[in-house]
């Protein structure tokens, strides 16, 4: 072969084998890119925007060395109680910040695992190559998939936070993620500084006990208290603490409008009991005033009125509440006389049972 033909074969091999180094080399390179990210993290999470998300994943041809957790965030969307954006962020930081710490030396033969995050205003490519249209939204891109691959964590992933989080973890890569690690209630100045604020309290209130000048020995204090626990009975708030009740909600025919009583058995709104709650403390108020301070008062003319006065808000506030419960239930609540024939048969069954009663009677003697 002449050297003029061997020239072009050998360019062609050299480009060739320059070719795949430098794929190798680059997958090296992205991995230890990831990888200084990730330590250069407070919280072991990767920022990533519409440029990371192509070097790191649609540019790369597959299979790619590591796994990609991605939780997709909003900031303008924290404020919303219900989509509980920061709780599942922070908790799966703490699914981070836990796998780094008991994976300090991952197995070179298994890909790595790298927690990332994209907020919305600044990647909204990577929302719509990903099809995310919904939050909260997590996803798992495994090294032979793409974005549109990846498999979503489902909602009941969430349930147990980011204990439920390593399971699907586990369960997807077969990679283990270890104890999560949560950061104790107190830290520990702060229990030494409890632990000596007590010891140096303790001394003071012997004496402010011995003495009866503490808050359990205030009459107004218990007083407080015992009408606070009323209406925390009445109004239903551990109804709306277990159910996590809505004050109000919204019309749905109009958007301004605000409802705070939702007719029907079903269901019950926080104003709704707090409004009739309010109605029965007033007259259990109105009621200890009367048979308490008002029998004190020596002028018959001032507690005649103020009787008069307690009566007719007493009724007005039953009234209320007989009117909603019929309005929301459709169950009415009649007065009841009794009739004469009503009378007359609990008058012969009266009768009937004495003279059960004197025949047991004779019959024991």
């Amino acid at each position: 072969m002449s050297p003029t033909h061997s020239l072009p074969l050998l360019l062609l091999l050299i480009s060739l084998l320059l070719i795949s180094t430098s794929t190798g080399s680059s997958d090296s390179d992205r991995v230890s890119e990831l990888q200084s990210l990730q330590s250069r993290s407070k919280t072991g999470v990767i920022h990533l925007d519409d440029h990371s998300v192509s070097r790191y994943l649609t540019s790369t041809k597959t299979p790619r060395p590591y796994y990609l957790l991605i939780f997709f965030d909003a900031t303008q969307l924290h404020d919303k109680s219900e989509l509980q954006l920061k709780t599942l962020h922070s908790e799966f930081s703490l699914l981070a910040q836990s796998f780094v710490a008991n994976n300090p030396d991952p197995s070179p033969s298994s890909p790595n695992l790298f927690f990332c995050d994209i907020e919305f205003k600044e990647s909204q490519q990577s929302f719509a190559l990903f099809g995310v249209n919904a939050l909260p939204h997590i996803r798992l891109v495994a090294p032979h998939q793409s974005p549109k691959q990846s498999e979503q964590m489902d909602q009941g992933d969430f349930s147990r936070l980011a204990e439920s989080m390593a399971d699907f973890i586990q369960a997807k890569t077969k990679l283990n993620v270890g104890p999560i690690h949560r950061p104790p209630f107190l830290s520990t100045k702060q229990v030494a500084f409890i632990v000596l604020a007590t010891l140096v309290w303790i001394p003071f209130a012997i004496k402010k006990i011995v003495k009866g000048e503490t808050l359990l020995h205030d009459p107004k204090l218990w007083l407080s208290g015992s009408v606070f626990i009323y209406f925390f009975s009445v109004s239903g708030a551990m109804h709306n603490i277990i159910r996590k009740m809505p004050m109000f909600l919204a019309d749905r025919n109009d958007p301004n409008k605000l409802i705070f009583f939702y007719q029907g058995s079903g269901m019950q709104l926080g104003a709704e009991g707090f409004a009739v709650g309010f109605l029965y403390t007033i007259v259990g108020l109105l009621l200890a005033f009367v048979t308490h301070l008002l029998v004190k008062v020596r002028n018959l003319n001032v507690q005649r009125f103020v009787m008069i006065v307690a009566l007719f808000v007493s009724f007005w506030a039953v009234k209320k509440v007989v009117y909603l419960d019929n309005w929301k239930t459709g169950y009415g609540i009649h007065g009841f006389w009794p009739s004469d024939d009503w009378l007359r048969y609990n008058c012969v069954r009266t009768r009937t049972w004495r003279h059960y009663d004197n025949l047991y009677a004779l019959s024991a003697k």
